[in-house]
């Protein structure tokens, strides 16, 4: 049976008392019985101490990793050294890191090949800045960039991969991105799948909505048949936000 994921992505907030305690606060409201993957994704310092502190169902994450392996790369860490520290998850293509960083396409590629080679499961983004919604080629944006970093890979790899998609014009612009568009890409990446691999395959790919979810929107964005989840940021700093968000994944 395919199961849900929520991850909360921290980026650069909390330290590392600050987030500890709320990885605790997290760990507490979570019961054994959820069927859910939940996932946090704390900042880069933190993740050996979080990998070895996590309990229950809690999963450790990395926001990212390198295109490269061992070698002299100053500041850069391999996705084997993520599953060295008893890290599972990298999150790879975030929005942040393809505009604020310049990782292009090649680079996202790379990135996805080391983390399954190093036996990482990965969270991949996709999604389209506004300038793209507002021109109606957003569907082929998303197709482009998934097309670059699945292109080769076989059926199975793709079960160690979540797919998130992020809206980015609708993430801190005032814009909001209704269930129904969501459900839309979602459908449209699923579709996409079935035809670069095959219809039981995609069946099978969990995809996530990434775009400024909350507890006052989890249920109808959850409601729609092919969200399979969330990728949450700042509701994910609250434990009881994210806590919320969680069953209310849950209860879809």
């Amino acid at each position: 049976m395919m199961k849900n994921v929520i991850a909360g992505n921290w980026k650069s907030n909390k330290l590392m008392a600050e987030a500890l305690r709320l990885m605790k606060e997290i760990e507490s409201g979570l019961t054994s019985e959820i069927s859910a993957e939940v996932i946090i994704a704390p900042p880069a310092p933190y993740l050996s101490a979080f990998a070895s502190e996590a309990k229950g169902v809690l999963q450790i994450a990395s926001q990212q990793c390198s295109a490269t392996g061992s070698g002299a790369f100053t500041g850069e860490f391999t996705a084997a050294m993520l599953g060295s520290c008893g890290v599972k998850w990298v999150i790879i293509g975030h929005s942040e890191r393809r505009e604020g960083y310049g990782e292009t396409d090649n680079v996202i590629r790379k990135k996805l090949r080391a983390a399954l080679d190093s036996g990482l499961q990965v969270l991949l983004c996709c999604g389209e800045p506004l300038e793209v919604r507002e021109s109606e080629t957003h569907f082929d944006w998303v197709q482009n960039q998934l097309m670059h970093a699945l292109s080769g890979l076989s059926n199975s790899a793709l079960e160690s991969i979540v797919i998130a998609y992020e809206p980015i014009w609708a993430i801190g612009t005032g814009k909001t991105a209704s269930a129904g568009q969501a459900q839309e890409m979602h459908a449209f990446i699923r579709n996409w799948l079935s035809i670069c691999f095959d219809r039981s395959t995609a069946r099978g790919c969990r995809i996530i909505y990434g775009g400024s979810c909350k507890p006052s929107n989890a249920d109808d964005l959850f409601a729609q048949p092919d969200v399979n989840g969330g990728l949450i940021g700042g509701a994910s700093l609250n434990a009881a936000d994210f806590i919320a968000i969680v069953t209310a994944l849950e209860n879809r």
